[in-house]
């Protein structure tokens, strides 16, 4: 598998965002390596949360989040989805699938980082990934916080807004990953946020990733995925940890599935879940010190 690095110079402006990361080597499914990204922050003895982002982000979008949740005297961890941030950046459309990405979570955060008692914050494919991780691997989960998120099957027709986007991802000419995320926030991003979006993607040949996200969601029951995302719901159903929404109230992509999983997942019953006002789908812009609130508060009451 081919893959592309953005030269770290590229993050020589990004605002805000001066925690460390590390390089952690995942198998690539193909007989060789790649590398994950991760930023590690707040005490190592400290419980941890990991952050997953989603399309067309990358672990920058936590960035208040992470400095909150540290000053909470939480540890936190928020990887690179592979093809995203500093994360290496394969060549080919096609070496992008869903298993794959939830494989190369699997091999950063449980096979070489080794994490446990773990607290997931999951937003847009934070949660697609994030919550067939906890399917899969149950014990390593303490709990859970989902943000405007879901675990789609293709049972259900996706809404009008999804396939807008899926269309406006495969037809511009010029994926504008930083207008993207200014447009998905109610939050009018300054322009030195925008730019760190882009900074990941000096040019096309490095946004294969987010060109084939949107096309990995199930949208129809026999999409490649949908399978495996029905059996992850056959463990989340029994899932009985607390498992709590902070959706936003103000995303077109996701609205109503916070009830679903409210519904679905036992863990969720009794839980403080929250509407975050004033929030578009990239609440980590717009509701940062809320969504981390919540996630504090969840941790520190369930270890009193």
């Amino acid at each position: 598998m081919e893959t592309l690095r953005t030269p770290e110079h590229a993050f020589d402006e990004v605002p805000g965002f001066d925690w460390p990361h590390q390089r952690v080597p995942v198998p690539d499914d193909d007989g060789n390596e790649l590398e994950v990204a991760v930023v590690r922050a707040g005490p190592a003895d400290a419980p941890v949360v990991v952050c997953l982002h989603g399309e067309p982000s990358w672990s920058f979008l936590y960035r208040h989040v992470i400095d909150a949740l540290v000053a909470a005297g939480l540890q936190v961890v928020a990887p690179d989805l592979v093809g995203f941030g500093r994360s290496d950046k394969p060549r080919e459309r096609t070496d992008h699938t869903y298993e794959r990405h939830v494989g190369w979570l699997r091999g950063a955060l449980f096979d070489q980082l080794d994490l446990r008692d773990v607290t997931l914050l999951g937003q847009d494919w934070g949660g697609l990934l994030g919550l067939r991780l906890v399917a899969e691997h149950p014990d390593r989960f303490a709990r859970v916080v989902a943000a405007n998120t879901f675990l789609p099957t293709g049972d259900s027709p996706p809404g009008d807004a999804f396939l807008a986007w899926q269309r406006f991802s495969q037809e511009v000419p010029e994926l504008p990953i930083g207008a993207i995320v200014d447009g998905g926030s109610a939050t009018d991003l300054i322009p030195e946020v925008i730019a760190a979006y882009d900074a990941p993607f000096p040019d096309e040949s490095y946004k294969e990733g987010p060109r084939q996200m949107p096309m990995l969601v199930p949208t129809s029951p026999d999409d490649p995925a949908s399978a495996a995302n029905r059996a992850a719901w056959e463990v989340l159903r029994r899932f009985d940890r607390p498992f709590v929404c902070a959706f936003s109230d103000g995303d077109p992509i996701t609205a109503g599935a916070d009830r679903i999983l409210q519904h679905e997942i036992p863990g969720a019953a009794g839980q403080p879940h929250v509407t975050l006002t004033g929030g578009g789908h990239f609440l980590q812009e717009d509701c940062s010190a809320d969504l981390a609130g919540v996630v504090a508060a969840l941790v520190h009451h369930e270890r009193a």
